[in-house]
Formats: C-alpha cells, sequence, structure tokens
C-alpha cells in the first residue's frame, strides 16, 4: 500500500503557476502508475493527469498544453508542474497510486488504490 503526500498548493492569480508533488516512501512507487485527480466544491473528482511506471503521461483536454506531469523514482516523487492557470482549475488536488507494471496509466479514479489526503489550489484574483 502506497502512502501518498500531495503538497505544493495555495493561492495563485490567473495565469499564474504552481507546482504540486506527490511522494511515498514505498518501494512500489517505482512500478506505480500514479495520477493526479481534483475536486472544485459541488463537483465529482475528475482527472487531471496520470503518468505510468515507465513514465507515458496523459492529461485530461482541458489541462494540455498548460500542465506537465514528471516522476523521479530516485526520490519516489510525481510532479505537476500547472501553468497558465485559470479559475477553473481551482480545486483540492489528489493524487492517486494504482501498483502494477504497465505501458500506460489508467484513467479513471476508480482504477487507483491508494489516495493521499489532497492539496488545495485556489486560483484567484
Amino acid at each position: 500500500q502506497l502512502q501518498l503526500v500531495e503538497s505544493g498548493g495555495g493561492l495563485v492569480q490567473p495565469g499564474g503557476s504552481l507546482r504540486l508533488s506527490c511522494s511515498a516512501a514505498q518501494f512500489t512507487f517505482d512500478y506505480s502508475s500514479i495520477g493526479w485527480f481534483r475536486q472544485a466544491p459541488e463537483k465529482e473528482r475528475e482527472g487531471v493527469a496520470c503518468i505510468s511506471p515507465v513514465g507515458n503521461p496523459k492529461y485530461a483536454d482541458s489541462v494540455k498544453g498548460r500542465f506537465t506531469i514528471s516522476r523521479d523514482n530516485t526520490t519516489n516523487t510525481v510532479t505537476l508542474q500547472m501553468n497558465n492557470l485559470k479559475p477553473d482549475d481551482l480545486g483540492v488536488y489528489y493524487c492517486g497510486g494504482r501498483p502494477g507494471r504497465s505501458w500506460e496509466c489508467p484513467v479513471p479514479a476508480d482504477e487507483y488504490i491508494d489516495w493521499g489526503k489532497g492539496t488545495l489550489v485556489t486560483v484567484s484574483s
């Protein structure tokens, strides 16, 4: 079981940038897909980006060209670089983990087994 910890959230103006991190202490991180999801008030959790154990990324259409997901297995960290943030990007951002060697990362949230507690991103002027 992965114990995931998110960090890096905060308040930013529209057009600004934030970098979120998802870290885990377990060795199983190396062969786990990691996904970033967000949940805005009164909305369902939605996928933002994910990355497979071998580093193949996927992005939601709403963040393509603005967000970049990457992983460093030497530090057990997945980073979500968010640029040109918009008010619609507001929400609590969660990272999820799914152990298993695979070329592609799963998109649906219910494919992920372990979850962090989330970090809040607020985009407002």
